[in-house]
């Protein structure tokens, strides 16, 4: 991974974070982009394994959303641990 990649990528789970934390409260930037980077992969995961395909056209975007909605199960899932 090049430098750009690393900053477009604390870029998505920035605002992935702070999508989630619309649904499920919480705030603080290191906080949204530690769940908007673990939801990610979350929501990558659920996507693929639902066979869910946006198809918005714009990679990026499409990136935020899945990592948002990823980044929303994991907070929901640690508040029902907790």
């Amino acid at each position: 991974m090049d430098g750009r990649s690393i900053l477009i990528q604390i870029f998505i789970s920035l605002v992935a974070g702070w999508l989630a934390s619309f649904v499920v409260g919480g705030g603080g930037l290191i906080r949204y982009i530690v769940i908007g980077f673990i939801g990610s992969f979350v929501g990558a995961f659920l996507f693929q394994q639902l066979g869910v395909r946006l198809g918005i056209g714009n990679p990026i975007a499409e990136q935020i959303l899945i990592s948002a909605v990823g980044a929303t199960v994991v907070v929901l899932i640690a508040r029902m641990i907790q």
